[in-house]
């Protein structure tokens, strides 16, 4: 399978701006992020290949949230990188078992996993972007937890990102009024 291998400037390898037809034909591949790939580097491909902008209801607020943020310095303390992971879980047991397979984008500080969700996206646009494992869990057994090195395409790179950014952070409208009523 080829790589497609994202940039920090946001480009695509061996894709042009505008090139609708070979960048929906990659979005199957496994994708490579080029050393020092961050959040910001994931924005600025939106803003290179709008079509990637259709994949997800929320990229507008976020590339509108990446537009005002700071161009740099945007690091939260106690977040080293953010990594995307997938998990594949085996639930309904005992009755109708099913298989769950979903994706996580959070950040990693000393070896653990810290949320980001409370964060508004330009605190976090300078932070490396990672590819992590995929966890598979057995009827909701956290214990016992198997990983496995995996790929991931553009498409659950992209969409995967763009579904958990969607649900991180509080507006600062909201924040602001809630300080006021104190």
């Amino acid at each position: 399978m080829d790589n497609v291998r994202l940039n920090t400037d946001g480009t695509i390898d061996q894709i042009r701006k505008g090139d609708q037809a070979a960048l929906l034909s990659r979005l199957a591949r496994q994708v490579e992020l080029a050393p020092g790939y961050t959040l910001r580097s994931f924005f600025r491909m939106l803003d290179v290949y709008e079509t990637l902008v259709h994949l997800n209801a929320f990229f507008p607020d976020l590339l509108d949230q990446f537009h005002r943020g700071p161009e740099d310095g945007c690091r939260v303390g106690g977040i080293d990188w953010l990594v995307l992971e997938k998990t594949v879980e085996m639930v309904g047991f005992p009755g109708e078992p099913r298989l769950d397979i979903y994706r996580r984008f959070t950040g990693w500080c000393g070896g653990k996993s810290v949320q980001i969700k409370d964060f508004q996206v330009d605190l976090l646009l300078d932070t490396e972007v990672r590819l992590g494992k995929l966890k598979h869990v057995i009827f909701g057994d956290q214990v016992d937890v198997f990983e496995f090195d995996t790929v991931f395409t553009l498409f659950e790179l992209v969409e995967g990102i763009g579904w958990e950014l969607g649900f991180h952070g509080t507006p600062r409208e909201c924040r602001i009024l809630s300080n006021q009523k104190r």
